[in-house]
């Protein structure tokens, strides 16, 4: 029976939970995520508990935020002048936005204050500081591909929490 290792291309049905249950993420009515293991295509405690599996073996297994996303940073939480926010763009507390790094990257920032002088947005993954449950399901394991790169280039869909 063939396990997963690293190089090999596992397809997966999951579902990702918070600690409260509150579900972020699932493949369900979707096609199953596929990834190259050991490419970094997803969160490292993720990779880490595929290793070994067959197809149809079912996993539950709860990550904390250290083989996630990581502990928050409050470093990550950064003010703009007012000035500096496009006149259409009207920001709201709780909005997510998209930065752009100086090497052109798109950066998820969650907008944490407004004022009319200034906007504070935290600049964390979304689920940084999250411990996260998963339960999958290995559906396939190929040498191979056998899927379509999706539209950001990472191997998830950008629903997902990955760094798309």
């Amino acid at each position: 029976m063939e396990k997963v290792e690293n190089g090999m291309f596992v397809s997966v049905d999951y579902k990702g939970s918070l600690q409260n249950g509150e579900v972020f993420d699932t493949s369900h009515g979707r096609q199953p995520l596929e990834i190259q293991l050991g490419a970094g295509q997803l969160i490292k405690g993720f990779e880490k508990e595929l290793l070994g599996m067959a197809v149809n073996e079912k996993k539950v297994f709860t990550l904390q935020p250290e083989d996630a996303y990581g502990h928050k940073d409050e470093n990550l939480t950064q003010s703009f002048p007012r000035s500096d926010v496009p006149p259409e763009m009207n920001p709201k507390v709780g909005m997510t936005v998209g930065l752009h790094t100086p090497e052109g990257q798109q950066v998820p920032a969650r907008i944490t204050h407004v004022d009319d002088e200034k906007l504070t947005m935290d600049l964390n993954h979304p689920l940084a500081g999250e411990s996260l449950t998963f339960e999958i399901e290995v559906v396939g394991i190929s040498n191979t591909p056998t899927q379509a790169p999706t539209a950001c280039g990472s191997g998830c869909s950008c629903s997902s929490g990955c760094e798309c």
